[in-house]
């Protein structure tokens, strides 16, 4: 299996204005890792409502576009020349758009056997991070987390511990905390 490249922080400019103090993930080992950490704003969409906020997740507006933060930072990482998708593991697929609005996709063979691998270690769909992009040989996993109402979970971390002990490193791993502010 190829091992993706890291790909390290300074090299991702556009995140540079939203960067925070690392997040320390104690994995099942014990061992400590720190994972860079973001911080963003998004503004609430307040058009036409979506059908399907697949039970109630907030629904951010970017650019006039009406997405989940999922898929707005799908957005802002392809607004600066990377490939991705929003790993929907509620529903198994993988997304570029919303539901009822955009067909889910598959992967490349590159990262579908990359995710596959970590899956089959772990025995499970889920825990897989919430987005995940990628441009020439690095793949990175983004996980999302609403300020105040959502936690990174166990799966999540022994994902982590999994991928890390199949060769990626915590430059692959980056935690966005969000909230909607009326700021913007």
């Amino acid at each position: 299996m190829h091992t993706p490249q890291p790909y390290q922080a300074g090299k991702l400019g556009f995140l540079q204005p939203y960067l925070v103090e690392s997040e320390i993930f104690v994995l099942p080992s014990s061992a400590q890792v720190p994972i860079q950490k973001y911080f963003l704003e998004f503004k609430e969409w307040e058009g036409l409502p979506i059908p399907n906020t697949y039970n109630g997740k907030a629904v951010i507006d970017w650019n006039g576009e009406p997405v989940f933060a999922e898929l707005a930072v799908l957005r802002l990482f392809q607004s600066h020349g990377w490939s991705g998708v929003w790993v929907d593991s509620y529903r198994r697929k993988y997304r570029v758009g919303l539901p009822d609005v955009a067909e889910p996709i598959d992967l490349p063979p590159t990262q579908a056997g990359l995710i596959n691998s970590i899956r089959e270690k772990t025995g499970r769909f889920g825990g897989c991070w919430d987005v995940v992009v990628w441009k020439d040989d690095a793949t990175l996993f983004l996980e999302l987390k609403r300020q105040k109402k959502d936690n990174v979970q166990s799966t999540q971390v022994e994902w982590l511990s999994v991928a890390l002990a199949s060769g990626l490193t915590a430059d692959n791993f980056f935690l966005l905390e969000w909230i909607i502010s009326d700021k913007i």
